[in-house]
């Protein structure tokens, strides 16, 4: 899936294949260019290609095809000491025997600098990630958050134009990593660095992204800012794996313009945005997301499609409500709510009736 011209492009991926025993790929003719700046998330599940792509911008992979570029020029056969990308690791890498300034200090020696640039450098990048205090002490003296710090200072110390990122908040507890995500968004755009961030964690790309490309069986299924992807999904497999996704099974019976009527596999018809249905007699999975199903009347809005649902469980999450309704066959349909003042609690046993707008609703491949 190319992505505009490559040529004004500060990162571009062209063609490229990566095969580790000659017949599989891992990575499918990958097109992709990124302008200076910008914060891109390779988000996907193990396996997908993501970490592979990361490793041959980082030098530690070659391309088996194709060419990487770097601010225009190619980088396949530059060794990764040489290609001034900084990398941050799940697993951290600090040197255990050295100080916090010291872990700072080394690729500024191998960069061959003079000892106060380097000082005044570490000093900095300490103050960048408020760990100005901490520079005396050794890794196994700080806590993983931070030691996290550490890292993405180091990573940051020689002032790089790229950094890479592969999983760096894994190893977190919740309430950290939340704050880890903010402040690596804030700095990467402070300091206008190019940031490529894997992750398989939908949350975490959809937080700090300026775009988010989807991997799946070695292939960019989509490319988009986070709200395009969430709200516009363009098949089956990105809706399901970004955010929460309701689907319903059923053939496609008319289709006009940006709209179409889809016979549900218990009968019932609903309308639906087409997407990636092309002709009347597709199967189809319609997909609806939790948040923009309705079940009170007085909220629904005009042209709105409602259905018959039971209430099999309601659960309780604190900011929101979670309620599980059969719907159409399907006993997995979830319907959110905010948690406000007016707002009911559906009882387990009660019948209801759920709309949504049909532009909320659309008809993806099967």
């Amino acid at each position: 899936m190319p992505d505009g011209s490559s040529s004004d492009a500060f990162v571009a991926f062209e063609r490229v294949q990566k095969s580790y025993d000659g017949e599989n790929l891992v990575v499918k003719d990958l097109n992709l260019s990124m302008p200076k700046g910008e914060f891109l998330t390779m988000l996907g599940p193990s396996g997908s290609g993501k970490t592979t792509c990361l490793m041959m911008l980082a030098g530690f992979e070659t391309a088996t095809h194709g060419e990487i570029l770097l601010d225009g020029r190619p980088i396949n056969n530059i060794p990764p000491h040489k290609r001034g990308i900084g990398m941050v690791f799940q697993n951290y890498a600090l040197f255990p025997h050295m100080t916090v300034a010291e872990n700072l200090s080394f690729p500024l020696e191998v960069r061959k600098m003079g000892k106060s640039d380097r000082e005044a450098k570490v000093k900095r990048a300490l103050d960048m990630v408020q760990m100005g205090a901490f520079g005396g002490r050794r890794p196994a003296q700080l806590s993983g958050g931070q030691q996290q710090r550490i890292a993405l200072a180091r990573a940051l110390v020689f002032e790089p134009e790229l950094v890479l990122m592969d999983e760096p908040l894994g190893a977190l507890d919740k309430q950290l990593r939340e704050h880890m995500q903010f402040e690596i968004t804030r700095l990467a755009h402070d300091l206008g660095i190019t940031t490529v961030y894997v992750t398989h964690d939908q949350t975490e790309a959809l937080t700090m992204s300026d775009r988010v490309a989807v991997f799946d069986d070695g292939r960019i299924q989509q490319l988009d800012p986070p709200d395009t992807l969430y709200e516009g999904p363009k098949n089956s497999f990105v809706a399901q794996f970004i955010g929460e996704n309701n689907t319903l099974e059923g053939v496609v019976t008319e289709m006009s313009g940006d709209k179409c009527v889809v016979k549900l596999d218990d009968g019932e018809l609903i309308d639906a945005k087409p997407v990636n249905v092309s002709a009347v007699g597709d199967r189809t999975r319609v997909s609806i997301r939790p948040e923009r199903v309705e079940f009170n009347k007085e909220r629904l809005q005009d042209g709105a499609h409602t259905l018959k649902a039971e209430v099999l469980e309601f659960i309780y999450m604190g900011d929101i409500f979670r309620t599980r309704l059969r719907v159409a066959g399907n006993d997995e349909f979830i319907v959110k709510t905010r948690n406000a003042p007016d707002q009911v609690r559906l009882q387990p046993g009660q019948q209801i009736e759920i709309g949504w707008l049909p532009q909320d609703c659309r008809a993806l491949d099967a």
